[in-house]
């Protein structure tokens, strides 16, 4: 195979900026072959001038067609881990964008369908494209920061107003979105959270709905995490704060990452901080410090450079960037939250009763106030940089 033909479900906002990119051969070996939307507007428009693209309003039928390796999925969460496993079954490798899907239960069950199908299944964590987040996930994964004491991510930059939420019926509804803020913003920080620092072994979470906004789900929520360690960690978001914060502060016992501002900066010591106490002379002694700071290396390649990953995955057997199994993750501490704060904020521990979370999941989702809307919407000409790292 010398090019990997590609059909796009979903031609919402994210779907056709992926359709744009590829016609445009900005992922070099991706050819578009197909779109699919169940809004006949949409895939009319966006092929008006492009009469060599096939268009469906099912994604069933776009699996049929002749000419196709692989699909990028961009449609609404909760449908997620059904097309993406159908389109495994069918022989497709795919790209899912995030979440993996609302329901770690239904997650699972994708990457055993994508293991057993020996197909390339990969996630759209393009924040991981960022030099700096790499950086600071080689500093911990090498040990030279020792064993972790304390994570905190300060992540409120993500502001939203009310006009954004009414765009569509579905929009941060328990029944069309599957959570606020954690399930559609915050996927992006949880992933890296985890990637950089580790699963811990118990979530506690506030998940505070309609705190700044008219809507059903969370726009605030604070994760406090308890690691095997003895560790602990804080992870505070939100879409009603402006201008907000972006902060990462990593603390170890061989010194302290922060990553703010689009720089890494890293305290290194020469000697532990659990050494330094049991041998030192004196009640507040000194450890010889070493401090430098990280720019980033190069670009962030963002969605293009996890496209051109999955393309190169497929063709030349490179390793994915962001693995659609690692999806699973960040949805575990998105779940995990949602748990505490319908059962009176207690500690849930891990691994998560997926059980009782469908459970309570399914009654809200119930009562939602979900209801499909036709909306006003414009094909996206290019990617947005509110979807790229926000310093």
């Amino acid at each position: 195979m010398n090019n990997m033909r590609v059909g796009i479900i979903g031609m919402g906002n994210m779907g056709s900026a992926h359709a744009n990119c590829v016609i445009k051969g900005e992922v070099a070996g991706m050819q578009l072959v197909a779109v699919c939307d169940i809004d006949v507007g949409r895939t009319e428009a966006f092929v008006a001038a492009r009469p060599t693209v096939a268009t469906y309003t099912n994604y069933c039928d776009l699996f049929e067609h002749p000419q196709l390796d692989a699909v990028i999925i961009a449609v609404p969460h909760p449908l997620h881990a059904m097309i993406a496993g159908e389109a495994l079954k069918r022989g497709l490798h795919v790209m899912l964008e995030k979440p993996i899907d609302i329901a770690v239960s239904k997650a699972r069950e994708l990457v055993e369908t994508a293991r057993s199908s020996g197909k390339v299944f990969a996630i759209m964590f393009n924040q991981r494209t960022n030099t700096l987040f790499q950086r600071a996930h080689e500093i911990v994964s090498s040990g030279a920061l020792g064993e972790l004491k304390r994570t905190v991510w300060i992540i409120t930059n993500w502001y939203r107003t009310q006009h954004y939420y009414d765009s569509g019926g579905w929009r941060a509804t328990w029944a069309g979105e599957g959570g606020g803020v954690l399930i559609n913003q915050a996927p992006h920080n949880l992933d890296l959270w985890q990637w950089i620092c580790g699963m811990p072994q118990s979530v506690t979470a506030f998940c505070n709905v309609a705190q700044h906004h008219h809507i059903e789900v969370e726009d605030d929520a604070t994760i406090l995490t308890r690691y095997a360690n003895g560790a602990t960690g804080v992870f505070v978001t939100s879409t009603g704060e402006y201008p907000g914060t972006n902060r990462l502060e990593i603390s170890g016992d061989r010194g302290k990452l922060v990553l703010e501002g689009g720089v890494l900066k890293w305290w290194k010591l020469s000697t532990s901080v659990a050494e330094v106490s049991e041998t030192a002379a004196s009640s507040f002694a000194s450890i010889a410090c070493e401090y430098q700071e990280i720019q980033p290396t190069g670009p962030e390649t963002a969605h293009k450079g996890i496209l051109q990953n999955f393309v190169n995955a497929v063709l030349y057997g490179e390793e994915l960037i962001s693995p659609g199994s690692d999806g699973i993750h960040e949805l575990i501490l998105s779940n995990a939250a949602y748990l505490s704060e319908w059962t009176g904020n207690r500690e849930v521990m891990l691994p998560l009763d997926t059980a009782l979370f469908d459970e309570m999941l399914g009654q809200r989702a119930a009562t939602s106030s979900y209801h499909a809307t036709q909306q006003n919407f414009h094909l996206a000409e290019d990617y947005k940089t509110r979807w790229q790292v926000n310093w």
